[in-house]
């Protein structure tokens, strides 16, 4: 019988977080069947290693670094779990949270994805959904971000009380991500052009397209503790998240997209 949730790490040199991560899992086994597979995208830092003699983790190992959304697509058509959990390695799971994510997520039959309040090491809280990326609401979504990440007080505190109500929102972090394996197939997975950032916009938009919600609950809490991709190599992050942005307006604004060129060529920055 196949378990009834797939949880799916894709993971590239993370190792000490992956461990980290897989230690939490040990130790805060959801109770609902359920099945944790490692996607390596060839990393060199023991990574496979580790989670290969990890009990009840299967691993994948990919040839060459595919990127995210190639990583989960890998492990979605590796599993068979009714619900699919993508989960960032640099993620720390606590006792009974992803059996609260999916008792909410199935609390609304029309919700086809549902994500966490993600808080950091210390608790505060993370801006982890937000409105449909265009140009006005991603200036806003950045300097939200920027303010809080700074400490500036009333944005802070907007932060902690937006993410502290349960809403359907336009999308949700692809750090803890739960998704019906049906919906996630009918809208074919995530975009692999997409190969680090902006996959978790796209394939909400796409869910929602499709006629479905996407949930954001704080009922169930994860932490994020972030970074693992630019600490690791930050020119190479860099460089990917504009790819990215750049493929993310040329699918869903495409008149925006020689302004985007335009600019990110002024700042030097264009790939």
């Amino acid at each position: 019988m196949n378990p009834r949730l797939s949880i799916i790490v894709v993971n590239y040199n993370g190792r000490g977080h992956l461990e980290g991560l897989l230690a939490s899992l040990a130790k805060n086994p959801p109770a609902t069947s359920h099945e944790i597979v490692v996607v390596d995208n060839a990393s060199t830092d023991g990574s496979a290693a580790l989670a290969q003699g990890m009990p009840g983790v299967r691993l994948i190992q990919l040839p060459a670094n595919v990127g995210f959304s190639a990583g989960n697509n890998a492990g979605i058509r590796a599993t068979a779990g009714e619900l699919v959990l993508l989960l960032n390695s640099d993620t720390l799971i606590q006792a009974g949270v992803l059996d609260v994510l999916v008792e909410r997520l199935e609390a609304h039959p029309r919700a086809a994805v549902a994500g966490p309040r993600l808080v950091d090491a210390n608790g505060d809280p993370e801006l982890s959904f937000g409105r449909m990326i265009a140009p006005m609401t991603e200036l806003r979504q950045k300097a939200i971000v920027s303010l809080h990440a700074r400490g500036f007080g009333p944005v802070s505190r907007w932060v902690d009380r937006t993410t502290g109500t349960e809403q359907f929102v336009d999308w949700v972090s692809g750090a803890c991500l739960l998704v019906r394996r049906q919906v996630a197939e009918k809208v074919g997975l995530l975009d692999e052009r997409f190969f680090l950032y902006t996959e978790d916009v796209d394939f909400c938009a796409s869910v929602r397209a499709a006629g479905f919600d996407v949930l954001f609950t704080p009922r169930a809490v994860v932490v994020h503790l972030r970074g693992r991709s630019r600490a690791t190599a930050p020119r190479a992050a860099d460089a990917a998240y504009r790819r990215s942005q750049l493929a993310f307006y040329a699918k869903h604004h495409p008149r925006y997209l020689p302004l985007l060129r335009a600019y990110l060529k002024f700042r030097n920055e264009l790939p």
